[in-house]
C-alpha cells in the first residue's frame, strides 16, 4: 500500500564533488555559467535564487543550498532555445536533460516565484542567443518527447474529447494505483484534520458530496465523469441509492465494473462506458460532477448544465466539483499541463459555473472553496509516487513517471500559492411552484 504520510517529493542529491562543482564566484568559473549568469540574472533575479549547476561542473546561485537544477546536457539549453519557459524546461526535464536535486516543491516554488511566466524581453532573449553560440550548442530543435500529446480533429469534438481522456486516464491501472491509494480517487480530498489520512480524506469528500446531495435510500444519482467508481460505490454502499457513473475511459471503466463487482453492489451500481452528450430520457434524484467540468470546456460548459439539468426530477440536487481560476482560463497549447498532461483542458471561473446553472434554471444554493484541501491532497498523491518509484517506472517508463513527478509537484505549489482553486457549487431544480425542499441551514451538511 503507498505510504500515506505527506513527505516532500525529494529526489537523492548527488554531492558537488562528485560534479566537480565551482563556486559563483571562482575566478575560474567555466564557461556554461559565465555565459549563462546575464539570461538567468534576468530573468530569475540577481542574486540568482538557487543553486543551478552545468554539464561542465561550474554553478551559479547561493552556497549551501537545499535544492539545486541540474543542466546535465547542453541539449536542455536547445530546448530551451526552442520552447523559452515552462515547454521547453518541461521537455528538457522528462528526457532528463535536466535533473532537480532536493525538493522539486520547493524549486518549482522558487521558480515560480521568481519569474511566474519565465518571460523574456528583447535583451534577454538576446542574451540568450549570445550564450548559445559561445557555448556552441546551437543546432536544429529536438524532436519533443514521445509522452507529448498529439491530438487531432475538432477541440472537444466527442472523437477528440475521448483521445484527450485517454491520453491521461488510459496510461495504466497499476500507475494510478500506485499513488492514489486503494480508494482510487483521482479529485480533491477533505481532510477534517491534518492528521487525516489519505483514505479518510477521500472518503469524507465523498460523505459531504453525498449529504450535499441529500442522499436516501432508494433514490437515483449520477455521477458524470465517474473515474474508478469511487463515488457511486460510496453512495450506494452508505446511502443506499441506486447509482449510474458514466466515463469515456476504456481502463477506468474496466477496473470501475470490476471493484463494483467486487464490492457486491451490481445490484445498486451501474458503470457505463459513455459521454455525457448522449445522456436522455431518464431521471434522477441527484447528479454529482467531480473533476468533470475541466474537461468540457468554458465554451461548452453551459451545453453541460444544459444537458444535466433535464435530467434531474424537481428538486433534486447538482454538485459539480470543479479546479477553477479567476476569470477562467484554458490551458495554453504551450504549456506543459496542455501538452503532457490535460490536453484541451479548461478552467472555469467559479462565477461561470454559477451563471451556468442559473442559466438553466437552477437554483445555487451552496458554494464551499477546498484550496488548501487540493494542496495537501497533492502532496500525499507526491510522496506516495515517491515512495513507489522504482515501480512507477516499470509500469509507465521513467520519462512517463517524470512528467507525473513534475504535475503533481507543481500543481500542489499553484494550489498553495492560490493561483488556482477548487469549488463545489451546490444548485437544485425548482418546482413549478418554486420549490426547493432545501433544508433551512447548511447544518445538515457541513
Amino acid at each position: 500500500m503507498p505510504m500515506e504520510s505527506p513527505t516532500p517529493t525529494t529526489i537523492p542529491r548527488r554531492g558537488l564533488s562528485q560534479r566537480g562543482g565551482h563556486g559563483a564566484d571562482c575566478p575560474t568559473m567555466p564557461t556554461a555559467a559565465a555565459q549563462l549568469m546575464p539570461v538567468l540574472s534576468s530573468l530569475l533575479g540577481d542574486p540568482v535564487p538557487l543553486n543551478i549547476e552545468f554539464w561542465d561542473g561550474s554553478r551559479l546561485g547561493p552556497e549551501g543550498g537545499s535544492t539545486t537544477i541540474w543542466f546535465r546536457s547542453p541539449d536542455a539549453l536547445r530546448r530551451l532555445l526552442y520552447a523559452p519557459g515552462e515547454l521547453g524546461f518541461a521537455r528538457a526535464y522528462v528526457t532528463s536533460d535536466i535533473e532537480i536535486d532536493g525538493d522539486v516543491h520547493d524549486a518549482l516554488r522558487i521558480l515560480a516565484g521568481a519569474s511566474p511566466e519565465l518571460a523574456m524581453g528583447w535583451k534577454t532573449a538576446l542574451d540568450v542567443v549570445r550564450a548559445v553560440v559561445r557555448l556552441k550548442v546551437v543546432g536544429r530543435p529536438l524532436p519533443p518527447p514521445p509522452e507529448e500529446a498529439r491530438l487531432r480533429g475538432r477541440v472537444h469534438s466527442l472523437s477528440r474529447d475521448a483521445d484527450a481522456i485517454s491520453h491521461h486516464y488510459d496510461v495504466s491501472n497499476e500507475f494510478y494505483a500506485l499513488f492514489l491509494g486503494p480508494s482510487m480517487t483521482y479529485s480533491c480530498a477533505r481532510f477534517t484534520s491534518p492528521e487525516a489520512t489519505l483514505e479518510e480524506a477521500q472518503a469524507a469528500k465523498y460523505e459531504l458530496v453525498c449529504r450535499k446531495l441529500g442522499l436516501r435510500s432508494g433514490q437515483r444519482l449520477l455521477d458524470v465523469g465517474c473515474g474508478w467508481g469511487g463515488m457511486v460505490m460510496h453512495a450506494a454502499e452508505h446511502h443506499g441509492v441506486h447509482a449510474v457513473g458514466i466515463t469515456i475511459s476504456r481502463e477506468q471503466y474496466d477496473i470501475a465494473c470490476k471493484r463494483v463487482a467486487r464490492a457486491g453492489l451490481t445490484d445498486r451500481v451501474d458503470i457505463r462506458l459513455q459521454d455525457y452528450r448522449v445522456l436522455a430520457g431518464e431521471t434522477f434524484d441527484a447528479i454529482s460532477s467531480i473533476g468533470m467540468a475541466e474537461h468540457v470546456g468554458r465554451k461548452r460548459l453551459g451545453s453541460y448544465f444544459a444537458t444535466l439539468a433535464p435530467l434531474l426530477r424537481p428538486t433534486g440536487r447538482l454538485l459539480n466539483h470543479a479546479i477553477s481560476t479567476p476569470n477562467g482560463a484554458a490551458y495554453d497549447r504551450r504549456s506543459f499541463i496542455a501538452r503532457y498532461v490535460f490536453p484541451d483542458g479548461e478552467l472555469p471561473d467559479v462565477a461561470e459555473v454559477v451563471s451556468g446553472m442559473q442559466d438553466q434554471g437552477l437554483d445555487v444554493r451552496d458554494v464551499e472553496g477546498l484550496r488548501e484541501h487540493y494542496a495537501m491532497t497533492l502532496r500525499r498523491w507526491s510522496a506516495n509516487l515517491e515512495a513507489r518509484w522504482d515501480d512507477a517506472c516499470r509500469l509507465v517508463g521513467q520519462r512517463r513517471a517524470r512528467v507525473w513527478r513534475l504535475y503533481l509537484a507543481g500543481a500542489a505549489v499553484s494550489f498553495e500559492a492560490a493561483e488556482i482553486g477548487i469549488h463545489q457549487v451546490l444548485a437544485v431544480k425548482l418546482t413549478d411552484r418554486g420549490e426547493s425542499a432545501m433544508p433551512l441551514t447548511r447544518a445538515t451538511f457541513i
